[in-house]
């Protein structure tokens, strides 16, 4: 079974990655927005977007969505971050998996933008990965994680 990390733990995937070259999907599976938005029923799907996607076309069944993930196909493309930070300010409270190429440096991005869950394209980057997710205590600016700056929140 694939890992990933998961709300700062590495846990088994229980979701199949997307396959764009499948016609009618397994429901435990991973959709491509165009297999997705084929979908009747959307109510516990997951969805895959990649750059160029957009987040618009999810925006009137985010309650219905278990998973979206964001895939990054390199980690010099930054849509991924603009995706996940639209998605939590629009109000999805599911899980949204980065995927794909993005690097152990930009798990806390990711992670203060909504990101909640991490799939490495190399799984033995896992355990090194979970450990960066505490390499800061505190941040200056505001982010979906904590919406109120440094200077508002001290005392």
């Amino acid at each position: 079974m694939p890992k990933l990390i998961k709300n700062g733990t590495i846990i088994g995937d229980n979701w199949l990655p997307a396959d764009d070259t499948l016609e009618q999907p397994a429901s435990n599976q991973i959709h491509t927005l165009s297999q997705w938005q084929a979908l009747p029923e959307k109510s516990g799907s997951a969805v895959q977007l990649e750059p160029g996607d957009g987040v618009e076309p999810l925006l009137e069944h985010l309650t219905d969505i278990a998973v979206v993930a964001v895939n990054f196909p390199g980690f010099m493309d930054g849509r991924g971050f603009s995706y996940a930070r639209e998605l939590r300010e629009r109000g999805y409270r599911g899980e949204i998996r980065a995927t794909g190429h993005f690097i152990r440096d930009q798990l806390t991005y990711l992670s203060r933008v909504g990101c909640d869950a991490f799939q490495f394209a190399d799984e033995t980057l896992l355990e090194p990965a979970l450990a960066s997710l505490q390499d800061f205590s505190e941040y200056y600016q505001a982010a979906i994680d904590q919406p109120q700056p440094l200077f508002r929140r001290r005392a």
